[in-house]
């Protein structure tokens, strides 16, 4: 069996509870980072990179963005932190490296 890739998931409710608005946010999100592909991929301007892809999680708008994007384009990583942080987006990482169940944090590192 292979181990689950580390993930940050960015959910479409901020911190105080109220859905983020505009309801595309985020495959407007997925899309802008769509040029960040494995190594060797061919570019396709029509796909999501499937290092950042939207997804919808218990009825919510989410954004599921790949841990292994941080090592590959840490600017990347940067952007969709900075991005949930400056909107109060609640965010769950679900690579925390040392604990079984995952960790809530508003402001991933």
């Amino acid at each position: 069996m292979t181990d689950p890739v580390p993930q940050l998931i960015i959910h479409g409710t901020t911190l105080e509870g109220q859905r983020f608005r505009p309801s595309d946010w985020a495959e407007r999100l997925a899309g802008v980072m769509s040029q960040f592909r494995p190594e060797g991929s061919a570019p396709n301007p029509l796909s999501y990179s499937p290092y950042v892809t939207p997804r919808v999680i218990d009825g919510v708008r989410c954004v599921v963005v790949d841990h292994r994007l941080r090592r590959i384009e840490p600017l990347a990583w940067k952007f969709v932190c900075d991005f949930a942080q400056s909107n109060h987006l609640r965010t769950t990482d679900m690579g925390a490296a040392d604990a079984d169940e995952p960790t809530a944090s508003p402001y991933p590192a």
